[in-house]
């Protein structure tokens, strides 16, 4: 075998080692979708908060895509300097679904006032999000732990 040959048959052996080791794991797709999200909501950005929903979202308080579409209108009318804090994020993926849980404390100015919304300094919502893979892309399909006030 020449040196021609030997360099062809090794050029698609060779990318697809490139493509396995660049390309980005589900774990830290999911990652950045929740880092992605939070930027979207402090900013105010509907679109950029709904493109990490999917349209088949269905949660145990009877919320959908739409209903979750409206209502983040509503809180960007009524709240304004909103900051997401989330810790101890924790992801199971299982093929096409994933499970991602965190801690979560979420702080905006109402009016006059600021304060925690959502859990507090001394004791953040454990939140548990669902997710399944559309294509190739995490979306999120479930919200669990909410406090019923939500």
């Amino acid at each position: 075998m020449n040196r021609k040959s030997l360099i062809l048959i090794s050029i698609p052996f060779v990318l697809a080692v490139l493509i396995y080791l660049l390309w980005p794991s589900d774990e830290s797709r999911i990652k950045k979708l929740f880092k992605e999200g939070s930027q979207a909501i402090e900013k105010e950005d509907l679109d950029g908060v709904m493109s990490k929903v999917s349209f088949n979202y269905h949660d145990e308080y009877g919320m959908n895509y739409l209903y979750i579409k409206e209502s983040m209108k509503s809180i960007f009318q009524q709240m304004n300097d909103i900051k997401i804090e989330y810790e101890n994020l924790k992801i199971k993926v299982d093929k096409k679904t994933a499970t991602a849980d965190m801690d979560v404390r979420i702080l905006a100015t109402i009016g006059d006032d600021t304060g925690y919304i959502l859990g507090d300094l001394a004791k953040p919502v454990h939140l548990t999000f669902t997710l399944e893979k559309e294509r190739a892309k995490w979306l999120v399909i479930k919200t669990e732990g909410l406090p019923h006030y939500w």
